[in-house]
């Protein structure tokens, strides 16, 4: 479909692979793919596999636009946080595959993840808006209360600890970790463990259970369109 995510839907599994060449960056081109993406995986109701390339999952914001502008800044935030929220209802599972680095917004991306398999390895993980000098907005600050366990919050949110894969999975970040070259075999068996549910009530009971908590980040999501 583009040069940024590639879609292969094969036996219900739709694998969507971001590659920019480079760190990932979640900017509007990727943010316009990856919704794409999700609109044809969503079509064929195919359980989802979301992955990056080779040695990173996603190092973020592209900074680059963010330093355009207050405005664009916002826009651009605020279409990270739809695409996070999209996941976090979407009605089949959606697997994360963190092929290596994953920070920032591509962290908030993983924690809104139903399961996320991370690559072992001497990789970065976790929240660095604090350290890069951004304060977290509303949609990050929810989203990592609700996914993280509360004493991580405040390292992982405010004090911006960054953790190697094997550590970010108590802090939250993964529910497991396998070797590199044992990571398509990892997502083999969870998309077969997934496979098994019923996508009917998978989809009832996900947004059942989430539904106070949705509405929350609708609300985050209008708030952080105001300029602070």
């Amino acid at each position: 479909m583009s040069n940024l995510v590639t879609v292969t839907i094969d036996s219900g599994v739709a694998t969507i692979a971001m590659d920019d060449g480079k760190a990932n960056v979640l900017s509007h081109a990727m943010w316009d793919e990856l919704e794409a993406a999700f609109d044809q995986a969503e079509e064929a109701k195919a359980i989802v596999v979301l992955k990056g390339r080779a040695g990173i999952f996603s190092g973020g914001f592209d900074l680059k636009e963010i330093n355009k502008g207050v405005e664009n800044a916002l826009f651009l935030t605020s279409r990270g946080s739809k695409m996070a929220r999209r996941i976090l209802s979407f009605p089949t599972p959606v697997i994360a595959v963190s092929t290596g680095h994953c920070i920032a917004m591509g962290a908030f991306l993983m924690l809104a993840c139903d399961y996320r398999i991370g690559a072992a390895g001497e990789f970065k993980v976790g929240l660095n808006e604090t350290i890069i000098g951004m304060t977290m907005h509303n949609f990050g600050i929810e989203l990592a209360r609700y996914r993280l366990p509360l004493n991580y919050f405040n390292r992982c949110v405010i004090n911006a600890e960054i953790w190697s894969p094997e550590d970010a999975m108590p802090a939250g970040f993964y529910d497991r970790i396998a070797p590199v070259e044992g990571l398509d075999k990892a997502v083999e068996m969870a998309a077969q463990t997934f496979a098994q549910l019923d996508m009917t009530a998978f989809n009832g009971t996900k947004n059942k259970s989430r539904k106070a908590f949705l509405e929350l980040l609708d609300e985050c999501i209008e708030a952080d369109l105001i300029a602070p």
